[in-house]
């Protein structure tokens, strides 16, 4: 369901009044579908995406076709930033992994507004967030076991998400992690077997947050801090 609130995105939440105003004339409203990719490896950037209740995976896209998520960004962010760090395009692939609803700003709107100063240095914020959580994915991809890295990646879409339950296709979770669909399988039947969560034909139904974080790797926990100490509180706004 779309949410109508477009501060419901916590970057938008924490803009200056004066830029509020300015953007909140530009915004609109965006369903977000399962597995639809939003932006593809290359493509001319026309627009940033600000989630409400959606969650989108950046993927590392391989010569042969291969992905490995590198990110993972929800109502805590934007989808985007190259476009203000110089760049017109994207060498990965953005994918919409829980569907739900969100906000687009045009590109050249985004651009002009990263001249101002109280823009600057939130958004400066947020890709130094965000530069951490791509660090640890790629040491968490290169180390932990599999069921430890599911448990990371559920955690982080928990704190993207308003509920418990997420709708996911084997495809996609393999392609975001980079391994078989029949991994991801074993390795979501043994959090289900340890009583962390229901899973069955897509649907993951988190039974045990607390579990969940005792079984994951540290680089939950250091993604987690990273964010919490760069961006504004993500209370109800």
């Amino acid at each position: 369901m779309l949410l109508a609130d477009p501060k419901k995105n916590h970057l938008l939440a924490a803009l200056p009044e004066p830029e509020w105003e300015r953007w909140q004339a530009q915004l609109e409203p965006v369903e977000m579908k399962l597995g639809q990719v939003l932006y593809e490896s290359g493509d001319a950037m026309r627009y940033v995406y600000f989630p409400t209740t959606a969650i989108v995976s950046l993927l590392y896209v391989m010569a042969d076709g291969a992905s490995a998520e590198i990110a993972v960004v929800g109502n805590e962010g934007l989808i985007g930033i190259s476009l203000f760090m110089g760049g017109e395009s994207t060498p990965g692939r953005a994918v919409v992994q829980s569907e739900g609803g969100g906000f687009y700003l045009p590109a050249a709107t985004l651009k002009d507004e990263f001249k101002r100063a109280p823009v600057l240095h939130l958004l400066l914020r947020y890709t130094q967030a965000m530069i951490s959580q791509m660090a640890q994915t790629a040491a968490c991809n290169r180390h932990p076991s599999l069921d430890q890295q599911l448990c990371r990646w559920l955690l982080l879409s928990l704190d993207r998400l308003h509920g418990n339950k997420l709708v996911m296709t084997q495809e996609l979770i393999s392609n975001m992690l980079g391994v078989r669909r029949e991994g991801v399988t074993d390795a979501a039947l043994k959090l289900q077997r340890a009583g962390l969560i229901e899973y069955s034909r897509g649907r993951i139904t988190v039974l045990n947050r607390a579990g969940l974080e005792r079984r994951s790797c540290e680089c939950y926990g250091v993604v987690k801090k990273e964010y919490d100490r760069l961006l504004p509180p993500r209370g109800t706004t």
